[in-house]
């Protein structure tokens, strides 16, 4: 599976941003795909993921509430729509997938597919 990640850019903070990712290939009912960010000097982590099948979404505690991830089925894309934006969202942010068993999601080695990263800039 590819991946392709847009939407990214800058925007000043508490304004929304939204990414996509169109996935080409076949994905199985155990597909799922999540979102990580790096920031300059940091580690990547984890921000949201989605189950492509049931559609069960997962959120690291620093976006939850702010962040909302979807996907498209039928046009085999993912969103990340991103509200309240901070200083501290600033990072390349990347979109993954595998085929992945519950615990391994938060796991960015756990991800077999990635696409190129879109930067996000949050003006303070």
């Amino acid at each position: 599976v590819q991946l392709q990640a847009s939407g990214g850019g800058l925007v000043q903070a508490g304004g929304s941003l939204r990414l996509s990712c169109a996935a080409s290939g076949r994905t199985s009912s155990s597909y799922t795909m999540g979102w990580f960010r790096q920031a300059p000097g940091k580690e990547r982590e984890f921000v949201a993921a989605i189950r492509w099948s049931g559609g069960m979404t997962y959120y690291a505690d620093s976006v939850k509430s702010r962040f909302i991830v979807s996907r498209d089925k039928p046009k085999n894309t993912v969103f990340l729509q991103m509200n309240s934006l901070k200083a501290e969202d600033t990072a390349v942010y990347y979109c993954a997938g595998g085929n992945l068993i519950l615990s391994s999601i938060w796991t960015s080695t756990a991800y077999t597919s990635w696409g190129e990263g879109t930067q996000v800039t949050v003006s303070s």
